[in-house]
């Protein structure tokens, strides 16, 4: 089974041209999977498994304390396997039909409140090309709201500060053009003039990445989380904060502020209108919040 898994990635690498970080989710979701059907269930044949086995399978996840958009992120992964699988000819059995995804719990994003923000963006020093890096970079987030895979994949040529705009390729390979506020505009120039320069190095003298590491080399998203996590800490903030915080916050302090609600679906980069309207959510949480506490009847 383990060359069936090699001709689906494959296939998602090449005609499908997914994002590596998708490709990589993929990947791990299967293996974990036919992991399961070879050391559990015993079984070592694609034509071997059947619906029952797939529920099984359901059933280990949530046993092990799998969350219900994790199974169903993995239910969707191993539905287009199958499907793959009988599109290429391989077997005509689908063990899928007839599994229902699990109803997801509505969960909503957690956000900074400005406060908050502001002391996250003023806790870099702007006095050494790392400080000047970071907070390029946590400006530039909360400025356009892209994600931080966009956000280390940027190019020097995807940023045209004088047109106050940031270019970049989301999923789907969609591009889209963010409009950039004058203090990331500021920041960014400084980090350009003052900080970009200093981390290059000549065995990377060519690397066209916007935000450099200490080698001279593109940033990583891991790079990016031990900084986040390093800031959030220096600046006392008590919330749990991921990569994806300064994103929600983006969006929920636009809607705040009257935003209209496509044009952040717009410069978020969603698809769906739906995925967008959670942050509406958001906002009337915090507004019953401020009710609450404030109204003298509440």
């Amino acid at each position: 089974m383990k060359d069936q898994l090699l001709d689906f990635i494959h296939f998602l690498k090449v005609e499908k041209q997914l994002a590596t970080n998708t490709i990589v989710s993929y990947k791990r979701d299967l293996e974990s999977y036919l992991h399961y059907l070879t050391q559990v269930e015993g079984i070592s044949e694609i034509d071997s498994i059947q619906r029952a086995q797939l529920v099984h399978y359901m059933g280990f996840l949530k046993d092990s304390g799998k969350s219900s958009r994790t199974i169903a992120r993995q239910l969707a992964s191993i539905r287009n396997f199958h499907q793959f699988l009988i599109r290429d000819g391989v077997t005509k059995n689908d063990p899928t039909l007839h599994i229902e995804t699990p109803q997801l719990e509505r969960t909503l994003p957690k956000v900074l409140n400005l406060e908050e923000v502001e002391a996250l963006l003023a806790t870099p020093k702007s006095t050494t090309p790392i400080g000047l890096r970071d907070k390029a970079m946590l400006e530039t987030l909360y400025a356009t709201g892209i994600r931080v895979s966009e956000l280390i994949s940027l190019k020097l040529e995807d940023v045209h500060l004088s047109m106050g705009f940031v270019r970049c390729v989301g999923k789907g390979n969609k591009e889209r053009i963010i409009p950039i506020g004058k203090t990331a505009i500021s920041v960014m120039k400084e980090y350009l003039e003052h900080g970009r320069p200093k981390l290059r190095k000549p065995k990377h003298a060519k690397e066209e990445a916007l935000f450099l590491n200490m080698y001279g080399s593109s940033m990583s998203r891991q790079g990016f989380w031990k900084m986040l996590k390093k800031l959030a800490k220096e600046a006392s903030i008590q919330k749990e904060i991921t990569p994806h915080t300064l994103r929600h916050s983006f969006a929920t302090h636009l809607l705040e502020n009257g935003a209209d609600l496509r044009a952040v679906q717009e410069m978020l980069g969603h698809a769906d209108i739906s995925t967008t309207q959670i942050y509406t959510h958001v906002t009337k949480t915090r507004l019953t919040d401020v009710y609450k506490q404030f109204h003298p009847r509440a």
